[in-house]
């Protein structure tokens, strides 16, 4: 279940950022300071995009940041961050970002389940509601975990 995988400490909201490497930096930091990911996951996120473009950028002003297990995703865990000001990704179906789910799999299908999850509330347009309004991540956690 995506609540398993997401603490309250991992949503963030309004983060003001200047572009989608730091949208990026700002939205893994709290995966990085519980020991979740390591900062080599992080600046391969960014390797990556550089290289293949935004293929994190997968609807409308959402990002999924992730890369391969193996350059440094930890635990299975999930961040949540709104961004106070969306950036451009470089995804011209879908800029600007405002909502990044930073995704850290230590396997190709222990978190395929939260995800399904996931992809249930990017349809729900009261959570994209609840995310602009709230000021608590608290609030986010307990809609999700309810859920």
């Amino acid at each position: 279940m995506l609540s398993n995988i997401l603490e309250e400490e991992f949503i963030q909201l309004n983060v003001r950022v200047d572009n989608w490497e730091e949208a990026i930096r700002k939205g893994t930091l709290p995966l990085v300071m519980k020991n979740k990911i390591t900062k080599e996951y992080v600046n391969k996120i960014i390797e990556i995009a550089k290289t293949i473009g935004p293929y994190i950028v997968i609807t409308k002003h959402v990002a999924l940041p992730h890369a391969p297990a193996e350059f440094g995703a930890k635990e299975t865990a999930i961040g949540i961050t709104t961004l106070e000001y969306p950036v451009r990704f470089g995804n011209e179906a879908n800029d600007p970002v405002k909502y990044l789910f930073c995704l850290s799999a230590t396997d190709s299908n222990s978190h395929l389940e939260a995800l399904a999850e996931l992809v249930k509330l990017l349809e729900n347009e009261e959570f994209f509601k609840l995310l602009d309004t709230s000021s608590s991540p608290k609030e986010i956690f307990s809609y999700i975990s309810k859920i």
